[in-house]
């Protein structure tokens, strides 16, 4: 599989330049601002599977971190951090910048806020292959500023780092693995425990009175992207979905909920790169939607190419402008789940749009 390739570490390790470290040091850089009426609330949550051995390291429990974001009423004095030294250590080593980089972005979220109050569809967001939680919070950030619950699994030894409360951090064990089918299948058994986890009588923090369970979404990024079908297909409570740039692993056969397939052009009908789309797309037998965004890459759907922006990265010229990939990703995601999981039909999924051109819908 080509993952193009790393995602985050694809995109910063280009053009390395002493200008850009020098930048990435003395100027922190800001996540963009949600655009939604809320403040945001972060909670951070150490979970077990005491039922299940760990797929990677199977003497151990299936251990995850879950990162919670949800509309609060007002905001706390203590803002979140966007990763842990140790995970920036080790994405910074691997994309060759420096080690405090990524503990230095500054978040729009405050830690242990007061929750808005009253129960709120709840989304699942799985991050790429090798990549910390942490690489989904814009979208994170903008869904909880528009109303929504978000829960964001660190999925363990799939991340370059993870770092657990006592402070210890796990590598990525599944690295050295790479199979895919596993991976997809291991991380649908994740999704169904978080959600055990978070909407069941012994919820940390009572989050299930946040939690509105009738209403549930699951949402990833390449590999996570890729675990949705099969976590919805074993989890009837997830009522829709959606990949963002990942691929097909498994069949998807029996799928009869709403599915957004979103992409980079590569993914367009007969394309080359991926013949996953294409072979799923007649099997999803419910609402459904294929689009593609022009000079979109892997990373254009996270906070990666953001942040190699910020970071002093020099983009290429051919991509997306990295803050306009961002708020289109969320324009669509949004839209989708606004649709779905509240009930408001959405215009913008009829057909192309003139306030977003790069957008192309397909229908093979």
């Amino acid at each position: 599989m080509r993952l193009r390739t790393l995602a985050l570490a694809g995109t910063l390790a280009v053009g390395l330049t002493t200008t850009g470290v020098a930048n990435a040091a003395t100027a922190p850089a800001e996540l963009p601002r949600p655009t939604g009426h809320h403040k945001v609330g972060l909670s951070t949550f150490h979970l077990t599977d005491t039922r299940r051995a760990d797929p990677w390291v199977p003497a151990q429990r299936r251990e995850l971190m879950v990162s919670l974001w949800y509309p609060a009423r007002s905001a706390s004095d203590q803002r979140a951090k966007y990763m842990t030294p140790q995970e920036s250590a080790a994405l910074g080593t691997a994309v060759k910048i420096p080690a405090d980089f990524f503990a230095g972005v500054g978040t729009n979220s405050t830690v242990e806020a007061p929750a808005l109050g009253g129960k709120a569809p709840l989304v699942v967001l799985s991050p790429g292959f090798m990549l910390p939680r942490n690489t989904l919070t814009s979208l994170a950030e903008e869904l909880a500023s528009r109303g929504y619950v978000v829960a964001g699994i660190g999925h363990n030894y799939e991340a370059l780092a993870t770092t657990f409360p006592d402070g210890h951090t796990t590598g990525c064990e599944a690295c050295a693995i790479k199979d895919w089918t596993k991976l997809v299948d291991a991380r649908a058994a994740d999704t169904s425990f978080v959600l055990d986890e978070l909407t069941g009588p012994r919820s940390p923090h009572g989050v299930a009175r946040l939690v509105d369970a009738s209403r549930i979404a699951m949402v990833g990024h390449s590999i996570g992207g890729s675990s949705t079908a099969p976590a919805m297909l074993a989890d009837p409570r997830i009522g829709a979905g959606v990949i963002v740039d990942g691929k097909f692993y498994t069949p998807v056969t029996g799928l009869n909920r709403p599915y957004l397939l979103l992409g980079q052009p590569e993914h367009q009908p007969g394309g080359t790169w991926d013949p996953t789309w294409d072979a799923g797309w007649p099997e999803l037998g419910g609402w459904k939607r294929w689009l593609t965004v022009d000079k979109a890459d892997h990373n254009t759907f996270t906070d990666a190419n953001y942040l190699a922006a910020k970071a002093g990265f020099p983009m290429p010229g051919n991509l997306i402008e990295p803050l306009r990939g961002i708020r289109i990703t969320e324009a669509y995601v949004t839209a989708f789940l606004d649709q779905h999981l509240r009930g408001r039909f959405q215009p913008l999924l009829r057909g192309p749009s003139p306030h977003y051109p790069e957008v192309r819908f397909w229908n093979p």
